[in-house]
């Protein structure tokens, strides 16, 4: 299969292509594509012709979306737009990577695929409009969410506890904060099981599980053997740009109807850490 990858350098850009690389990959990162420029999303997808695009490529900021709300708008939602668009011209496959962020968090036990979507925040509403236009456009797509990645590689939130942990620095985490801990490698695996299914809807893709921001972090110390000034803070006590969703946790129901279901994020995370030993 020949795949076009936007936003090859990032997270999850980097895991699809040690995951598929088996097949004909064409990755591309923001300085070979800019998805913001209309043409040059069509002179990609005309020049390589693939037979699926994994549109990765976005402003995730999340803070920094909330600072320019303009740019978020621009860069996810009309950049998924001229990819959904560079798809429709050429008859070719879209996976789309989306968010939890697309939901308010305010319910308990979680959100399906099928529940309507509610950001509360400019990244959330980015994504929100990219899904829109993905739908809109491009009949044979793949809306992938997800929630929380991390990977042995770029800024994550592993990195940054274990930075502020060796550094000395205490920690104040939030308990009121949800969400499913993914972890890019198993992500990659599970879109190249989806793209193989040829059921086009949307999915959700995180690792099995919920946590706290505070839980994922005591674990991610106990994993590494890290002893660190850890407490537990409510959100409003963490001044931020942004305002996440209180309850981010999203549920696979149709990918696992598939067979595709994703390892407990405690496992992954302990896979995560060994290769971090290795680098």
């Amino acid at each position: 299969m020949r795949i076009l990858i936007t936003g090859a350098s990032g997270q999850l850009g980097t895991a699809l292509q040690a995951s598929l690389r088996s097949h004909d990959l064409i990755p591309l990162d923001s300085v070979k594509l800019d998805i913001t420029a209309r043409e040059d999303v069509n002179a990609a997808a005309g020049k390589h012709l693939p037979d699926v695009i994994i549109h990765c490529a976005a402003y995730t900021d999340v803070d920094g979306c909330a600072r320019d709300p303009e740019k978020a708008f621009r860069v996810n939602g009309v950049g998924a737009q001229n990819v959904a668009l560079a798809c429709q011209q050429y008859d070719i496959a879209l996976v789309h990577i989306s968010s939890n962020e697309v939901f308010a968090g305010a319910r308990p036990n979680g959100y399906a695929e099928w529940m309507p979507l509610d950001p509360i925040n400019p990244y959330g509403e980015s994504k929100a409009a990219a899904e829109f236009a993905v739908c809109s456009l491009c009949p044979r797509h793949y809306i992938v969410r997800l929630a929380w990645l991390f990977s042995p590689g770029g800024r994550n939130f592993i990195h940054t506890i274990l930075d502020r942990a060796r550094s000395g620095r205490p920690l104040r985490v939030v308990t009121d904060e949800i969400g499913n801990p993914t972890y890019a490698a198993d992500l990659a695996h599970a879109i190249g099981q989806l793209i193989e299914t040829n059921q086009y809807g949307t999915y959700h893709l995180t690792n099995a599980g919920v946590c706290s921001r505070y839980e994922f972090a005591r674990e991610i110390l106990c994993q590494a053997g890290l002893e660190a000034d850890i407490r537990p803070i409510l959100s409003t006590e963490f001044k931020r740009a942004s305002t996440p969703p209180p309850f981010g946790a999203i549920q696979n129901n149709l990918a696992a109807a598939l067979g595709i279901r994703l390892r407990p994020w405690q496992e992954a995370l302990a896979d995560c850490l060994e290769h971090m030993r290795q680098q």
